[in-house]
């Protein structure tokens, strides 16, 4: 499976009353392909609030977007916790609505153990025939999965990737052992750039909800032979890589991305608690940042 080298981690819509946003789903996957040149659509993931949206939601988002999306890019649902029984349930769920992949996240807050992690990877990718993104994130998860750990994983068939926001050593050291057929994407739009320096695929991108067409330009840049322009472009936008999640103090993603998106005339709406809109101070330096 061929995920691209941009892939966007898709906000989720919500209306007035906080509920999910059909139309302006829609609507948003079409910008981000046709406009931002995504070429797959991560939905429920971190970004698309996943920790706040139901089982049933998460499911009717999968199922929505494969529709929608009609083979014009691929779709990854984000089906990770940190409970295997109930990957594997969300797992098997989005392979019946006919998801592209899934995204698992290393298990959060029970901290299992380097085997652990392993067996419960494992575990859910035996129960589906997708193929499996990984996704190390240990500052939110606490826990961090060892580029040895990510190697051993990367031996079975239908594992094929990480989102690695780790390190960069971590990135260079698993882009150096991994097989042929599993790739590391960077999770981190401010260590994109570099991580494809050192051997990343692409990048699993947030930014790319309002700079994705220069991200990509970026990308090409790079592997058509011209680094130097790849770094003119990624010097220009790094500014608003760290900006999203700074703004000047940090600030939870979705957040700032969300504003960002409705100052772009998308009605993407608001956030679920435990996560409350910005500012109006953030919202003054979202709107300067999308100015540089």
């Amino acid at each position: 499976m061929d995920f691209g080298r941009l892939i966007t981690a898709m906000v989720t819509p919500f209306n007035a009353q906080g509920e999910i946003h059909w139309e302006e789903t829609a609507r948003l996957i079409d910008y981000l392909i046709v406009d931002q040149k995504s070429e797959t659509l991560l939905v429920s993931g971190t970004t698309g609030e996943s920790p706040t949206l139901s089982d049933t939601e998460k499911v009717q988002l999968f199922e929505f977007a494969v529709k929608h999306a009609a083979g014009r890019c691929k779709i990854i649902a984000g089906t990770g916790s940190n409970n295997t029984a109930h990957s594997i349930h969300l797992t098997q769920e989005a392979e019946r609505v006919g998801a592209d992949g899934v995204l698992l996240v290393v298990p959060y807050y029970n901290k299992p153990s380097q085997q652990g992690m392993y067996k419960h990877f494992e575990a859910i990718a035996a129960a589906t025939t997708l193929p499996v993104m990984l996704y190390n994130v240990p500052g939110r998860t606490v826990a961090n999965l060892s580029a040895a750990t990510t190697l051993k994983l990367a031996q079975i068939p239908n594992i094929v990737a990480t989102k690695e926001c780790a390190s960069m050593e971590q990135v260079t050291l698993i882009a150096a052992g991994a097989p042929e057929h599993f790739r590391v994407y960077s999770g981190d739009d401010a260590a994109g750039l570099p991580a494809i320096a050192v051997g990343a695929h692409g990048i699993v991108s947030v930014a790319s909800h309002v700079v994705g067409a220069e991200m990509k330009k970026m990308i090409d840049a790079f592997y058509g032979g011209d680094p130097l322009q790849a770094t003119r472009i990624h010097q220009k936008l790094f500014p608003l890589f760290k900006g999203l999640f700074e703004c000047p103090e940090p600030l939870p993603n979705p957040v700032a991305v969300k504003y960002a998106l409705t100052l772009r005339g998308l009605n993407v709406g608001s956030v679920r608690l435990p996560l409350i809109p910005p500012t109006l101070d953030e919202q003054d330096y979202i709107e300067n940042l999308l100015q540089l």
